[in-house]
């Protein structure tokens, strides 16, 4: 009875391989998105490694898009133009609300100590006396990107939970997008804003950046000494957002970009670096469900 039940199940697995490879061999392209955050051409640099090993897997063409802002790849993935992108989980809930059944998440990013959050980090010129919120008031608060997790929805949140209104003019002299991490980021740096908000894993130490995010980012392209800028606030452990596919690509192709991306930390650690912002302790399965308290925290915001 095993041997004729195994015998099925290899016959089932082998039709389901080929209608798999038939359907894969209709793609032309592997289309993956790129968030806003940096400069196009570092984000693309970064990629260039993994849209190399998705030729190669997939025996098809692959191409890399770093629209300017979130809401390029956002669109991308509801017009069905891109197969493969790594959300913030603000992101993916304003995908999801959008059209469930646009994108399904596949893995999360785990961190080196084995979780899968980060945070949102505030921060502010040393030179500036600023260390804390109390020290913001009247002073420029740069956040993001609108449709960022850590860079604006969290800290619209969290901040005014802790008595500091979020409206321009009631407490902060003004509240700016800056149109990204990195540019949030240097724009503190440099002067442009009194004090801001980018994402960052926690760990490791603040000189380095931490471990992971955009702050260590920043550091490893010279844009920023951290010695010389400081936090000044850090939100609640936020889950990191997942990659996601797109939902009607073959099931066949899911699987195998699925497997790439799983094994790129231990096949290719530099890539793995650059794709994940960081130092990783790999990549983990992860589901619809671990985003639907983001979800519902984006659908109260929009409704106020």
């Amino acid at each position: 009875m095993k041997m004729k039940l195994f015998a099925a199940a290899a016959a089932t697995a082998a039709i389901m391989s080929a209608v798999g490879v038939a359907q894969a061999e209709d793609l032309t392209e592997i289309r993956i998105g790129i968030l806003g955050g940096e400069n196009a051409s570092d984000r693309l640099k970064a990629y260039t490694c993994l849209e190399e090993k998705v030729e190669a897997l997939m025996g098809v063409e692959a191409s890399v898009f770093a629209p300017a802002d979130y809401s390029g790849v956002i669109e991308g993935l509801l017009g069905g133009n891109l197969d493969l992108a790594w959300l913030g989980a603000s992101g993916y809930a304003a995908v999801y609300i959008a059209d469930p059944e646009a994108v399904e998440p596949v893995l999360v990013k785990v961190n080196t100590d084995g979780s899968y959050g980060y945070y949102s980090i505030g921060f502010a010129r040393v030179d500036s006396g600023i260390t804390s919120l109390d020290d913001m008031k009247e002073k420029v608060f740069a956040f993001g990107d609108p449709n960022s997790t850590s860079g604006y929805l969290i800290p619209s949140i969290e901040i005014p939970q802790k008595g500091y209104s979020m409206k321009p003019g009631e407490y902060f002299k003004d509240i700016k997008f800056s149109g990204g991490h990195e540019q949030t980021i240097v724009g503190v740096f440099n002067g442009d804003y009194d004090g801001g908000v980018t994402w960052a894993d926690g760990l490791g130490t603040w000189e380095e950046g931490f471990n992971s995010g955009a702050l260590r980012k920043a550091t490893d392209a010279g844009l920023v000494d951290m010695t010389e800028i400081r936090e000044i606030w850090r939100s609640d452990v936020i889950p990191e957002g997942p990659f996601v596919v797109r939902k009607s690509l073959p099931e066949d192709a899911k699987v195998k970009l699925t497997g790439l991306l799983a094994s790129l930390p231990s096949m290719d650690p530099d890539c793995a670096y650059g794709v994940l912002a960081g130092d990783a302790k790999g990549l983990a399965p992860i589901t619809h469900k671990a985003y639907v308290s983001v979800i519902e925290a984006r659908k109260a915001k929009i409704k106020n």
